[in-house]
């Protein structure tokens, strides 16, 4: 098998993007006088890492006892995330190097986001991600708001780019989108941004940083 696309993940995988959402559950939950002990923030994060939002307003519905619709605080939650991303983005460390790795050895890219609309568009804006994917920017109104772990976006993104899933490598960072990448039938690499390698424990490889990528080695060993 040769190796023809390389699929990434946009929150956490390419943005350092993961304490913005942080931030705005704690916010979401502040607003309305509740008070969390850090072992409850550290695992109610843990429980939404890697979630669309609709799933984890419903977890921390159901964890807090809020008493309110799903949907006002999903929508809610996500005004308080855009305001943060409006204060400054950045690419996670080394991944700028590792695209241009990809780009001279001349496979396709493309990006699969559980991002909303809105997010995406803020996020495109602030980094020019059209440079780096072009129009290959998918996220889930592309597939009907089905959120990650279900492989809709990554098979979406593949066929979009006109390569079989086999011939696509994905790189994430959460469990539901390991879960995601593999049931579409990808090699998928776990990046550890999050300093949990747990969360990536289904993954075909687990990185701490883009510069242990081999990519000649995994291209060489996946030929034929």
């Amino acid at each position: 098998m040769h190796y023809k696309a390389i699929i990434f993940d946009m929150d956490g995988t390419i943005v350092d993007t993961e304490h913005i959402w942080h931030q705005a559950t704690s916010h979401l939950i502040a607003r309305r006088g509740i008070k969390l002990d850090a072992q409850q923030e550290a695992d109610l994060h843990h429980k939404l890492s890697g979630k669309g939002t609709l799933d984890c307003c419903a977890i921390i519905k159901e964890l807090t006892g809020i008493e309110e619709d799903i949907a006002d605080m999903a929508q809610e939650k996500t005004i308080i995330a855009n305001d943060l991303y409006a204060q400054g983005l950045q690419f996670i460390v080394g991944f700028l190097e590792f695209h241009a790795k990809v780009v001279d050895r001349d496979l396709k890219i493309g990006l699969a986001t559980n991002a909303n609309d809105h997010t995406l568009g803020i996020t495109q804006k602030a980094l020019n991600l059209e440079k780096l994917f072009g129009v290959h920017m998918y996220n889930i109104s592309h597939v009907n708001n089905v959120y990650k772990p279900n492989p809709a976006i990554y098979l979406h993104a593949a066929k979009q780019l006109g390569i079989e899933p086999e011939y696509c490598i994905a790189i994430e960072d959460s469990a539901s989108g390991i879960k995601a990448a593999r049931d579409a039938g990808m090699y998928c690499i776990g990046i550890n941004t999050s300093k949990k390698p747990e969360r990536l424990a289904e993954s075909h490889q687990i990185i701490n940083h883009y510069n242990e990528i081999d990519l000649a080695t995994i291209l060489r060993r996946n030929k034929g």
